[in-house]
């Protein structure tokens, strides 16, 4: 079995943690079986490991989070870089076409798709196995993961099930995102959540493919991969598929998409600066801030610090939380690298020194790990003044290597490759000064 997880999308219900560049599958916030903290994708990389089925895992996902995921699950993490977000259809097919192409898979094999952010039991993915064995059986072409819901729900669509045979259903029909009272019917009727999650042999997929492209080879997917048809794979495949059935899953199963959701799983208290005092409920801080967050007499709020913002909220009203944010078009001001992490300290708009709209004059905070190097840097659009605040190190401008220290300060051109490696934990103040 090949398994290729989705690592979608960025949003903003989880404001003000994540954003265009950190995904909600990359915080953490969430705890293994040690306490130690852990986001949600290193959580499913660990379940997958202990269900035996860690070995043969794709990662699809954009550009912009190949350092967030070498970072999280190690450099030899293997990924399939989307050129830009096309739906889950086109990363599946492109996916697809890198096992069959690039890493040999045989057609006949199978193929289960699952998104990266899931959070479930150990079950969860020992059901994947059962999955597999259904394709295998020929129980379908396409078979789906139903999950047992445990109230009704207007957030998920519902696979409906007719006849069982050992422990596997033929698929009527789905529903889409019901109202209230639809949804308790559908609970009534025996029907389950679409988790969104597929098993398919690769042969299945690259056929529906090659029905809409006349080259199916990796290379040519990833160069034209604009021209792919933007569709969910629900669309563009379950719908049509003439052949489909579920295998259920019954145990635990969240979509940590909200604060609301998501604070269940915490339990009450503070991760990072803060205090909660004389509280008359349940109260969350999460605090990334170098200051503290103090809640006194508080009653369920969820309250979180973070370069990019402040969130107070009612852990009710923190569901409806995106819509109010979706009109913040700052660029994130924390950023995380295979070399450290970089945090805007101070930002002053370029219009306060020209008079004319233009880029920003930032100031950042550097944090380079001793033995880390940032390799080749260029910034295009400013000259950059860097003042090493803490630890030693190497700095390499045109081709000249010398060595830097507390208190060293170096202009850097604009265009101007440099590189650091650092001989202890750096810390270096970056001022960006645009032209």
């Amino acid at each position: 079995m090949h398994i290729i997880l989705l690592s979608g999308g960025s949003g903003k219900r989880l404001w003000p943690l994540s954003n265009e560049i950190r995904s909600k599958q990359f915080l953490k916030v969430l705890k293994n079986d040690a306490g130690e903290p852990e986001s949600m994708v290193q959580r499913v990389f660990r379940q997958l490991h202990a269900a035996g089925i860690d070995t043969n895992v794709v990662v699809a996902a954009g550009r912009s989070q190949e350092q967030s995921l070498r970072i999280q699950l190690g450099s030899s993490a293997d990924l399939v870089l989307e050129p830009e977000r096309r739906d889950t259809f086109p990363a599946i097919a492109l996916s697809c076409a890198y096992l069959a192409d690039t890493k040999h898979v045989p057609l006949d094999e199978v193929v289960v798709v699952l998104p990266v952010d899931v959070f479930a039991d150990l079950e969860y993915f020992t059901t994947l196995l059962r999955m597999e064995q259904a394709v295998l059986n020929n129980a379908a072409e396409l078979v789906l993961m139903g999950i047992a819901p445990d109230h009704p729900s207007e957030k998920f669509g519902y696979i409906l099930p007719r006849a069982e045979q050992n422990g596997v259903y033929q698929v009527r029909g789905f529903v889409e995102k019901p109202v209230a009272v639809r949804a308790e019917g559908l609970l009534a009727e025996g029907a389950y959540w679409n988790g969104g999650v597929f098993a398919f042999r690769l042969g299945y997929l690259m056929a529906i493919t090659a029905a809409q492209r006349t080259d199916c080879t990796f290379a040519s997917m990833l160069a034209q991969y604009g021209t792919l048809r933007k569709i969910s794979f629900d669309y563009e495949v379950v719908e049509k598929a003439a052949s489909i059935a579920m295998v259920p899953y019954r145990g635990r199963w969240k979509d940590l998409g909200t604060w609301n959701t998501l604070a269940s799983e915490l339990g009450a208290g503070c991760l990072g600066k803060g205090l909660i005092a004389e509280p008359t409920g349940d109260n969350h801080i999460i605090n990334e801030l170098d200051i503290p967050i103090v809640a006194l007499g508080t009653s369920d709020l969820v309250i979180v610090g973070s370069p990019d913002g402040i969130l107070v909220s009612d852990r009710e009203h923190s569901t409806s939380l995106k819509k109010h944010v979706d009109s913040f078009s700052a660029a994130p001001r924390y950023e995380e690298f295979l070399w450290g992490t970089a945090r805007v300290v101070d930002s002053v708009p370029g219009t306060v020194f020209s008079g004319t709209i233009g880029a920003d004059f930032r100031t950042r905070r550097l944090n380079i790990p001793a033995g880390r190097a940032t390799g080749a840097l260029v910034d295009t659009i400013a000259n950059l003044v860097w003042v090493v605040v803490s630890g030693i190190g190497n700095l390499t401008m045109d081709d000249q290597e010398s060595p830097i220290q507390s208190g060293t300060t170096v202009a850097i051109a604009k265009g101007q490759a440099h590189a650091l490696v650092a001989r202890t934990d750096l810390v270096v103040l970056e001022v960006q000064l645009p032209e």
